[in-house]
């Protein structure tokens, strides 16, 4: 079975996992954990049908990744002390353009997701963390994604563009029942 995917979204490395029960409430890093398709993070706010964004459709509220690149620049940028569970997302990448995921299938470890939007900076964050973070991360806020396949995931688990053929073969939806991606803030 073929894997090519188009040149610059190569793979990369899951470097952290964060999450929290409850809106607002400071996030928990943890070492593993696990997806749940149609849900997200277990034991997180939103898998527990809880958080601020709880209304948004469930296709792109269940997941949020970032680049750890992109939360060292937005502190440094800012100002501000910023860990990347300070930016409220739940997985910290590295070597991967999360950006082009959206619209696209991807896998972390052995977890099917697909790419649903890109998550901008609100004033919920900046008013959690004190610190003036919308403009440093217009372009660096990661993505919002859907589960499709659940996994129990574990930090340096691989993070990959998926072929259609191969989520095809992985039982997502393809063609006209394919989920479809929104586009804000590009």
């Amino acid at each position: 079975m073929s894997r090519s995917v188009s040149p610059g979204c190569g793979a990369g490395v899951l470097t952290g996992i964060w999450l929290t029960d409850a809106a607002a409430a400071p996030m928990r890093r943890v070492p593993s954990a696990r997806l749940l398709a149609g849900r997200g993070l277990e034991g997180d706010r939103y898998a527990l049908g809880g958080g601020t964004w709880a209304q948004y459709p469930d296709l792109e509220k269940q997941l949020t990744l970032i680049d750890a690149a992109d939360v060292a620049a937005v502190a440094a940028e800012a100002g501000a002390e910023l860990t990347p569970g300070d930016t409220r997302r739940n997985l910290v990448t590295t070597g991967i353009d999360l950006p082009s995921l959206v619209g696209r299938w991807f896998a972390v470890g052995d977890a099917l997701l697909f790419g649903m939007k890109r998550c901008p900076p609100c004033t919920h964050l900046e008013r959690l963390t004190g610190a003036r973070l919308v403009k440093a991360m217009v372009h660096r806020g990661g993505i919002n994604a859907a589960v499709f396949t659940g996994a129990t995931i574990a930090e340096g688990a691989p993070v990959r563009p998926v072929t259609e053929q191969e989520a095809a073969g992985r039982g997502a939806p393809t063609g006209a029942d394919r989920p479809v991606p929104r586009i804000v803030g590009a």
